[in-house]
């Protein structure tokens, strides 16, 4: 907070002569300094930045020091020089002399360490002074100590100063104010002021700019216009300064209206009131008012300021208009601004909001000087438009190369960079980075450290992250529920949600993520309680929340209530998209393309997303002709080629079908590069067609293309073992032991009286109620084998090999799951199980088998499809697995 208008080594001024006119200039135009200057700032560096010494003692300076006795007089001449450091050792040297000291010498010294901005050295003083001085502190030591502790932001030794002193003037009330609105402490400013008000001061127009914002912070209208009143009441309604604070006031509170009248009233207006209004429409989402001003602005030849085209300009990347910000930096580059650090900052923030990484890496390549933002704009222009390695390559040669010490934020950015690459690596370092500088005690330094852990799998680290910051927000929040979700954590995600709404009010994203782990393991009930919560708060139609719920009731299989919602958001082309996957994943192909006819005849244009889910729907439908009749007309519907996500759908689409020939020739006939996921579907349509010569070609080529995921190393271990080639088998496990992949753990979901219980394969002896479940399985074994099955074979697996594997690969952890749910729901209700694995056919069958004896309907969705067990019998008509597959060869 700055109280004289003579910065420091910027006047060609005597040093002694700035020093002179500081000290004796301490009128209420310093107030005007100190109180005018709005919001805080960023939060100050923690303390381990200081490079400060403590003072030293004199005695090992003595012999420098004039032979003859130290006086006042003499402190006074070192302290109107500036001289910070033989001051005080003059000082100390009067002390252990036991000269006295007076208090204008003290005043001085406040003065000057304020001035140097010496805090070590401020403290210091204050601490003599208390020694020195048993009376109340004096009116003029006292302000000089409250100007020096708010000047370097210590509120708390301010308000020790201010209940020390003996007697205060409007000056202290306003500076001691002033010093709790720019620490962010806007209500404890607003208590100060009606205390001020209580005990007989009168507020001058330096108090009220202050106040006026603190109120804009706190965001509270009823005591907005209660001070505006306050305003009018004083006579201050035609002050310049004082109507753009209320201005500033009235848009932070979202009364733009207001503002604009106050605005239009105005006789005499300054580039701060234009600046105000311009930015008060930005601020409340009403771009286009303000650049209609901001061009009224110079249609009436006002020149703007730094502030002003920093607003426009961050306007202009706010409606993503690229041609208006073109004309906006062509205009910028013809005023004395073009060089300017901060406008080239915010071109380049543009530029990268409209997706002109091109023109802003150009843009920072021009730049005369940069800073520490210049370059993290940078690093952030290259993460948000899906360029981390080119972020990260920044980042380095900013380090390496330039030697500038990266921020909060510049970690933050970079880290979301190691996020999006899962880079560990670098991640760990950028840690070990921000502990060492102390910019890990940053709440958005620990959100991004949470987020890169969580993406680079490592959640135990993100939880440790999580649980050493003070502070949490909604940020931290949500970045761990949705890092738990991302690694298969979901009931711990759920937990973590219920703890934070005890204390936090979690945003939109929050609901999402939560959302988003109910759908995964089928928690239906839970599900069911965030929607409540949502349209108790009234953000039902916010964001994404609208087709978050549709996709867990859908993912859930509860289709009578994901109608419901979707009729509530039919205007959404992502909603129809939801609505179509749900179909595909039940192969009720027909269904998806009547779907497809009602959104044609709802104007919907559909995008990429909904040719996806339709060439699905038809995949799994065996509805070949329809699907090859739709892909063929993308480019009609699109106005654009296919992609590669649609090319891969064609390729499962004739592979199922058991046209292996025809999808390798048409991956051939491709126009473009074929990627993993088109030769995966090939892959894995030779898995059910237990062709293994092309198999192996389409896995050489996936692992030509990368190392691939776990799921194409599982595809081409279920092709050789469904061959009995298990030495193969073997040679891939080695592979994916090498390569770090490890299979997930069977596991299943099942939800009873709204809570959810999730089995793992080989954990059956840890659950509370694991004899009663093997006895409940025990007895179908046993029925199984009464009615001429192997029941405690699982009825259908004959040797030991593929009893290996369908335990490698399915788990059979949907078996406790069911006996679970058996055990603990109402007879005759449906039994929802949710696996992480797919469903082999010994489960299949066991499954099918309880359906019929339990006369239950049951239904597991595994990572294919759905199964609905009925009677004896499934939806998938028994043609996805290994063994039918075997029998009708």
């Amino acid at each position: 907070m700055a109280f004289s208008s003579y910065p420091p080594q910027t006047l060609s001024v005597p040093l002694h002569r700035q020093l002179h006119r500081y000290y004796h200039s301490r009128s209420y135009d310093s107030v005007n300094q100190v109180l005018g200057s709005g919001f805080p700032p960023k939060p100050l560096k923690p303390a381990l930045f200081l490079v400060l010494k403590p003072p030293q003692s004199s005695l090992d300076t003595l012999t420098s020091l004039p032979a003859q006795k130290p006086t006042n007089s003499g402190l006074l001449q070192l302290c109107l020089h500036g001289n910070l450091a033989p001051a005080l050792e003059y000082l100390d040297s009067m002390r252990l002399l036991k000269a006295p000291i007076e208090e204008e010498s003290f005043i001085a010294l406040v003065r000057l360490c304020e001035f140097r901005r010496g805090r070590k050295e401020g403290r210091y003083v204050y601490q003599l002074v208390l020694e020195s001085l048993l009376s109340p502190l004096s009116l003029r030591l006292g302000n000089a100590l409250l100007s020096m502790f708010v000047r370097f932001g210590d509120v708390g030794s301010a308000w020790n100063v201010f209940g020390r002193m003996g007697e205060r003037n409007l000056f202290s009330w306003n500076v001691l104010v002033g010093g709790y609105a720019k620490g962010g402490f806007f209500d404890d400013a607003l208590c100060l002021y009606h205390r001020m008000l209580w005990i007989g001061i009168r507020p001058d127009v330096y108090t009220f700019p202050c106040i006026l914002r603190s109120c804009g912070g706190a965001q509270d209208i009823v005591r907005a216009r209660e001070l505006h009143a306050h305003v009018i009441r004083f006579g201050f309604e035609s002050e310049v300064d004082v109507v753009n604070a209320l201005i500033t006031m009235y848009v932070k509170c979202g009364e733009v209206t207001m503002a604009g009248k106050l605005f239009d009233t105005m006789f005499i207006r300054d580039t701060i009131s234009w600046n105000a209004m311009i930015s008060g429409f930005f601020e409340n989402g009403d771009c286009l008012r303000g650049l209609k001003l901001f061009f009224k602005m110079r249609e009436l030849s006002i020149n703007p300021d730094l502030m002003t085209m920093t607003s426009v300009i961050s306007a202009c990347g706010l409606l993503g208009d690229n041609r208006l910000g073109r004309e906006i930096h062509g205009y910028v580059m013809r005023t004395e601004l073009a060089n300017d650090v901060s406008v080239s900052n915010s071109l380049i923030e543009l530029y990268s909001s409209v997706g002109q990484w091109k023109e802003a890496e150009k843009l920072f390549s021009g730049m005369e000087s940069r800073d520490i933002v210049s370059w993290t704009a940078l690093i952030s222009c290259y993460e948000d438009n899906s360029l981390p390695e080119k972020a990260l390559e920044t980042y380095l040669n900013m380090e390496v190369v330039k030697g500038i010490v990266a921020d909060e934020i510049t970690i933050a950015s970079v880290l979301s960079a190691c996020a999006s690459l899962r880079n560990l690596d670098i991640g760990v370092k950028l840690h070990k980075l921000a502990t060492r500088t102390g910019l890990a005690s940053y709440t958005i330094v620990a959100n991004s450290l949470i987020d890169m852990y969580s993406k680079c799998n490592s959640i135990d680290k993100a939880l440790d992250v999580f649980h050493q910051i003070p502070e949490k927000n909604v940020v931290s929040w949500t970045s761990i529920i949705d890092g738990l979700r991302i690694n298969n954590q979901c009931i711990e995600a759920l937990s973590f949600f219920w703890q934070m709404i005890r204390t936090t009010k979690p945003n939109s994203v929050t609901l999402v993520s939560a959302l988003g782990a109910c759908a995964r393991i089928g928690a239906l009930m839970c599900g069911k309680e965030i929607h409540a919560h949502v349209l108790k708060a009234g953000t039902g139609f916010d964001g994404f929340l609208p087709n978050a719920i549709l996709d867990m009731y859908v993912r859930c299989g509860r289709m009578r209530p994901a109608l419901h919602q979707f009729n509530l958001n039919k205007t959404d082309v992502g909603a129809w998209n939801i609505l179509l996957r749900g179909y595909a994943r039940r192969g009720q192909g027909a269904w998806a393309m009547e779907l497809y006819r009602r959104m044609l005849n709802s104007h919907i244009v559909p995008d990429d997303i909904t040719f996806v889910s339709l060439l699905c729907a038809c995949s799994r439908s065996g509805m070949v002709t329809a699907g090859l009749e739709l892909f063929n007309s993308i480019k009609t519907r699109r106005s654009g080629n296919p992609n590669l996500k649609h090319y891969a759908c064609i390729v499962d689409l004739l592979g199922r079908a058991g046209e292996l020939e025809k999808a390798y020739e048409f991956i051939m006939n491709m126009p473009i590069q074929p990627d993993q996921a088109v030769w995966g579907a090939l892959l894995n349509a030779c898995r059910l067609h237990r062709h293994v010569q092309l198999g192996e070609l389409a896995a050489h080529n996936i692992f030509n293309l990368g190392a691939g995921s776990i799921g194409y190393y599982v595809l081409l271990c279920n092709l050789y073992s469904d061959s009995g080639k298990w030495d193969q088998v073997i040679k891939v496990r080695e592979k994916m032991k090498e390569a770090g992949l490890v299979l997930d753990p069977g596991c299943s979901w099942v939800e009873a009286k709204g809570k959810v219980h999730a089995f793992l394969t080989g954990d059956n002896c840890h659950h509370p109620q694991a004899k009663d479940i093997n006895v409940v399985l025990e007895g179908f074994y046993e029925k199984m084998k009464e009615a001429g099955r192997d029941g405690q074979d699982f009825g259908c697996i004959d040797d030991e090999a593929d009893r290996s594997k369908a335990e490698m690969f399915c788990g059979h952890s949907e078996r406790q799951a069911i006996a679970f749910g058996l055990i603990n729901t109402a007879p005759g209700l449906p039994i929802w199980v949710t696996k992480n694995l797919y469903m082999c056919r010994s489960c299949h069958s066991l499954v099918k088998f309880i359906s019929k004896v339990v006369r239950r309907e049951i239904s597991v969705r595994d990572t294919e499809e759905f199964h609905h067990f009925k009677d004896g019998e499934c939806s998938c008509g028994d043609e996805s697995y290994w063994e039918e597959i075997n029998n009708k060869r």
